[in-house]
């Protein structure tokens, strides 16, 4: 009889506190990794992979992802979910929220969110969570339901929705985000979600460490005022004018009011999510300085990352916080290289090109926001980040062990024994060229299509499972929705 289930040798393991990879064999039983050694005989196994001298990275934890935002949720769960698989990601924890889109209804999350559970199930390639919004008063006493029946941990306030729109000026915000007409979705609303999250924490202070909110920080007067500009105005078009329209400095400001709040209700665990700007980074390393009790986690994505305004492959890449100027991009490669942010995300949200783009397709105000990019998050990474000196065990902290650790996934983030099999196989020196065509996702384009990558995911473990087999998805889904708390 084998001891082991599965033997992955002549692999580089990759690790967040250890600076150079190191050449072991990874053994792995009942999905989670029981050795990690060097020379273990292929005879305890019953299955032998040769890794064929391949960097072995942790499994990618993507936590900032929308599945079902533009397409049904069921569908978004396979095919969103295959797409990951193909960028090593091998946990995703996707934002969710009641109002138009996603599912399309408002009322309690006692109601809505076992449905969008029962959506999932079954579905998906990789595990999963959700972070939840507090969209209303009555999803704020829900908190504590969510944490102890649903396992959820994690929370989210979307700072510009209470007066501006998903993808520009709104008239009406209330019949948006399917709130009762007597409530509205501003300051105070995010004061009182502050307040909720952080009684959560004291009434389960066994959780209290991972119970956090995040926060998409921009401000809706602000972007109202220079969207409206903009338009008047008709110099700028393309990203260059959905740049202008929403202002760093609009970050900025709200990274601002967001860390006064968070002071002034006693909540120390917040997350600053997608900063994309020099003002932005600014903004929230000066917040850190004025409130060193609160505990601030600041988010990019591999978008900002990689592209810009005049480099991203047309109007695709329209999202929220905008694509930004190039000066903006190596603000934030400075911060990441010194330290100064805690994980990097896709923010994927697949918007097919029939929803995507408008009618004329040319106007930047009429296009949705956001766009696909998981497959692209650790070939990216570690393509620019070993041009710009990143060093591979920081690759491993900011994409799975420092996410794992803050939003409670005990069981991964590690190629360590004990830990969830979750692993990806990385070539590191694969050249490639992106092409939309080449997605598991259903999107069509790709704002980075025509990047040329020089690393490349061929293989993706997910608790054993062998989901990606040599740059292919394969086999039914494994995937499990995973509940955050101690049982």
């Amino acid at each position: 009889m084998s001891t082991y289930d599965l033997l992955l040798r002549d692999v580089r393991v990759v690790r967040h506190d250890r600076p150079d990879a190191e050449p072991v064999d990874v053994a792995i039983t009942d999905g989670r990794i029981s050795r990690v050694a060097p020379g273990i005989e292929a005879r305890e196994a019953a299955t032998v992979l040769d890794g064929q001298g391949r960097l072995a990275f942790p499994g990618v934890i993507d936590a900032h992802q929308h599945w079902g935002i533009y397409n049904p949720l069921g569908e978004d769960t396979a095919s969103e979910s295959r797409a990951s698989a193909q960028g090593g990601v091998t946990t995703a924890l996707t934002y969710m929220r009641t109002g138009q889109y996603y599912l399309n209804r408002g009322g309690r999350y006692a109601d809505f969110f076992p449905e969008v559970l029962a959506a999932c199930e079954g579905r998906s390639h990789i595990d999963y969570g959700f972070h939840l919004a507090p969209m209303m008063r009555e999803h704020i006493g829900e908190i504590p339901e969510l944490v102890e029946r649903f396992g959820v941990t994690s929370f989210k306030i979307f700072m510009f929705y209470g007066g501006h729109g998903l993808h520009g000026r709104s008239a009406d915000q209330n019949s948006f985000l399917m709130i009762p007409d007597d409530e509205r979705y501003d300051y105070a609303h995010f004061e009182f979600v502050m307040r909720g999250v952080q009684a959560a924490r004291e009434r389960f202070p066994d959780l209290a460490a991972q119970i956090s909110l995040s926060l998409h920080c921009e401000t809706a007067e602000i972007m109202s005022a220079y969207t409206r500009q903009v338009e008047q105005e008709g110099r700028l078009t393309g990203l260059e004018a959905y740049h202008a329209s929403r202002p760093p400095h609009s970050e900025g400001l709200a990274v601002s009011i967001a860390s006064y709040l968070a002071h002034e209700t006693g909540l120390p665990n917040v997350n600053l999510l997608h900063l994309s700007s020099a003002k932005a980074l600014d903004a929230a390393l000066r917040m850190a300085e004025a409130f060193p009790h609160i505990d601030f986690r600041r988010e990019v994505t591999i978008g900002h990352l990689l592209a810009d305004i005049t480099t991203a492959h047309g109007l695709g890449g329209k999202v929220n916080p905008p694509l930004r100027p190039r000066e903006d991009v190596e603000a934030l490669w400075a911060h990441l290289l010194a330290g100064r942010v805690d994980w990097v995300v896709s923010d994927h949200a697949c918007c097919k090109d029939e929803v995507k783009f408008g009618q004329p397709r040319d106007d930047i105000f009429l296009a949705k926001s956001g766009f696909g990019g998981a497959e692209y998050l650790l070939p990216g990474l570690v393509t620019e980040g070993r041009r710009r000196g990143l060093p591979l065990s920081r690759v491993a902290a900011l994409t799975s062990w420092n996410p794992a650790r803050r939003f409670g996934l005990a069981g991964k983030g590690a190629i360590a024994e004990g830990y969830d099999a979750d692993l990806c196989l990385v070539d590191p020196d694969s050249a490639w060229t992106v092409r939309a065509e080449d997605s598991e996702s259903t999107q069509e384009y790709t704002p980075f299509e025509g990047f040329d990558l020089t690393a490349r995911v061929t293989d993706t473990f997910v608790r054993g499972a062998h989901v990606l087999v040599d740059g292919k998805v394969t086999g039914d889904p494994q995937g499990r929705y995973v509940a955050r708390t101690a049982r």
